[in-house]
């Protein structure tokens, strides 16, 4: 019986508009995708996501290494939306006994983007890499959090957009699916047992 469905936060809860990074990188006369190639590689990555490092500090450091601190720090500023379908989906098995959580690979601003955003009202709780030291797919941050919730891997079930970020969850027994849309998941969530509407 799954007693907790927890959810990954960012292409999951929440979105980024991906024309606003096209716009930044049109607007400071850098090639398109050139900031992500850097932002997201492991180098740079590995270390905001496992809290050795702020979030300030790696946007300071792509700054560097596009050499256009500014496109940097418009790129640290972008928006996201959150994804009122999907909170609603959370409110409402909250509503039906089921804990939710969200697991995310974050940084150290993640509390104070939940607080503005107004996600952290729609879930029970929030596990955060950079806190907890390890990043998905890294079966320890799934061991942390099965600790946290007090529940064995059969009792928990995991959703994330990132195919590749769920390994760590199956290897413990983790109920995993790859979050493509709300109606898809709705549809695999009652196939789990667990009471959704359609």
């Amino acid at each position: 019986m799954i007693r907790a469905v927890v959810f990954d936060l960012d292409g999951v809860l929440r979105h980024f508009d991906p024309a606003h990074v096209t716009a930044i990188e049109a607007r400071h006369g850098l090639s398109e995708g050139s900031i992500h190639a850097v932002a997201f590689a492991p180098e740079l990555l590995d270390p905001v996501v496992t809290g050795l490092r702020s979030r300030a500090d790696w946007v300071r450091s792509v700054g560097e290494r596009i050499a256009h601190p500014q496109a940097a720090e418009d790129w640290g500023r972008h928006p996201s939306a959150p994804d009122t379908g999907m909170l609603a989906l959370g409110d409402e098995l909250r509503a039906g006994g089921i804990r939710t959580a969200i697991l995310t690979n974050g940084t150290d601003t993640i509390p104070a983007e939940l607080r503005e955003s107004g996600i952290d009202a729609h879930v029970d709780d929030v596990f955060n890499s950079a806190e907890i030291g390890f990043a998905k797919p890294d079966p320890r941050v799934f061991e942390h959090v099965l600790d946290a919730l007090d529940l064995p891997a059969v009792e928990v079930f995991f959703t994330d957009d990132s195919p590749s970020k769920l390994a760590g969850a199956v290897a413990l027994g983790i109920r995993a699916h790859h979050f493509t849309g709300e109606v898809v998941l709705r549809a695999v969530l009652r196939d789990a047992g667990v009471p959704v509407s359609g």
